[in-house]
């Protein structure tokens, strides 16, 4: 069942469940596991009904295609040393291809071997990632593109054409994300329009049959609609351009803080209402309950009333845990939200299918800076510097977990159970 976009909001302004958006709503499908549902090749015409990762693609190592050091893994691009760290976990290569992998200068394994990391400048490491996300049921991604590196076209697209590759080979679905993160404001706007515009023109970016469509136009989404960044008028600019343009516009995700609805400036509080859908930013976000740290979630349900009263989707923020230590130079421990083996993640999906939304964006496939990452990270890291782990849980257990996070919300998996619950039905020993 595909609902349109206003008949998806009325039933949201309505409060209707999942029951009434998706038939199958409570009729789960025991012992199945969600990677034999997600092999088929996904719809790219419709937002509804979709869970995106969130997809780096950052990480750089010397000797790869791209040849600018350790980009993302080390604050020095020339050495990668316990001091230079700037990731917090540790990925788990066993699955990549000798060609794959770069060594870590004098890090080791726990045996004494070299330890090695991967680039995403490598087209067969995006296409492995790829191949993880048909295997556990992942809708696809927003590829992250960061304005502040695109110096007018043609810029990098490195990147951008292993996803496509990747995605069509894989049947997933992709979409493009600018992130205005440190673009100074008076340039902001014209790198984008650049960029986009030569992305379409030049590359048939747009056209190409993973790339995300709602409502018939491309999706596109623009992360960092803060009030502290600049002012509500510019906001407003960017969101009338891109959704506005007749040749070039787009269905726009906008990516901002999650106290939105409480702005009183005027422009802002009009732009905070102008997109196609909204992604409020939750990550860091938690409520503390008896000593043990949720994602806070609380304000969702009046979110979704207020998104779809203005004629927006909504987008919400779900993300695993955190820690930042080793980008922030703090001592170990210190910016940790911990997975609790799952439930941390397993929460904020539940409360998803309950208030009957669909959709949703995860933070992050491949964010080991924040420990947001859901793809396959080691237990056993190198022990020459300070690292989180799965905590003994397999390494591939949060790519499942997101795969039945997005059974849940369609109304397909069970969703009264804790993460370890779920693993349990499904067989799976955790």
């Amino acid at each position: 069942m595909t609902l349109s976009r206003r008949q998806f909001l009325r039933k949201a302004a309505q409060g209707l469940g999942a029951a009434a958006l998706f038939p199958l709503a409570g009729q789960p499908v025991f012992g199945k596991p969600s990677r034999a549902i997600g092999r088929g090749r996904l719809d790219s015409d419709t937002l509804i009904g979709k869970v995106l990762c969130g997809y780096q693609g950052w990480f750089r190592c010397p000797g790869d295609p791209a040849g600018v050091g350790w980009r993302h893994w080390s604050r020095n691009a020339a050495s990668i040393t316990p001091d230079t760290l700037t990731f917090d976990m540790w990925p788990d290569l066993s699955d990549y291809s000798d060609d794959e992998l770069y060594p870590a200068d004098d890090f080791t394994t726990s045996d004494g071997e070299q330890a090695y990391l991967f680039s995403s400048a490598h087209p067969l490491t995006v296409n492995r990632h790829f191949d993880w996300m048909q295997d556990y049921g992942l809708d696809g991604v927003l590829l992250q593109r960061f304005v502040t590196g695109l110096t007018g076209p043609p810029n990098d697209t490195r990147v951008l054409t292993s996803v496509r590759d990747a995605a069509n080979r894989t049947g997933r679905v992709f979409a493009l994300e600018y992130d205005m993160s440190g673009t100074p404001t008076d340039q902001v706007l014209g790198r984008m329009v650049d960029d986009w515009t030569w992305l379409v023109d030049q590359t048939g970016l747009t056209d190409d049959p993973a790339y995300l469509h709602h409502d018939g136009m491309p999706v596109l989404a623009i992360w960092g609609f803060f009030t502290s960044r600049f002012d509500g008028a510019l906001a407003q600019q960017i969101i009338d351009y891109f959704t506005g343009d007749p040749d070039y516009g787009v269905f726009l995700i906008g990516g901002c803080q999650w106290w939105w609805r409480s702005e009183t400036d005027p422009d802002w509080m009009r732009a905070f209402r102008s997109f196609g859908a909204i992604s409020p930013w939750n990550v860091g976000n938690v409520s503390v309950q008896g000593g043990v740290k949720h994602a806070s979630t609380g304000y969702w349900a009046q979110d979704l009333v207020e998104a779809a009263n203005a004629g927006m989707l909504y987008l919400p923020v779900v993300y695993p845990g955190f820690s930042w230590d080793n980008l922030q130079h703090l001592p170990p421990g210190t910016s940790l939200i911990p997975r609790r083996d799952g439930d941390f993640l397993w929460e904020q999906f539940q409360t998803l299918a309950q208030l009957g939304n669909p959709l949703a964006k995860v933070a992050m496939f491949d964010e080991v800076d924040e420990g947001t990452a859901i793809f396959k990270v080691t237990n056993d890291p190198p022990p020459q510097g300070y690292f989180v782990t799965y905590d003994d849980l397999p390494s591939d257990y949060y790519l499942w977990l997101t795969g039945e996070g997005t059974q849940l919300i369609r109304g397909s998996a069970p969703g009264r159970r804790s993460a370890a619950g779920v693993a349990r039905q499904r067989g799976l020993e955790v």
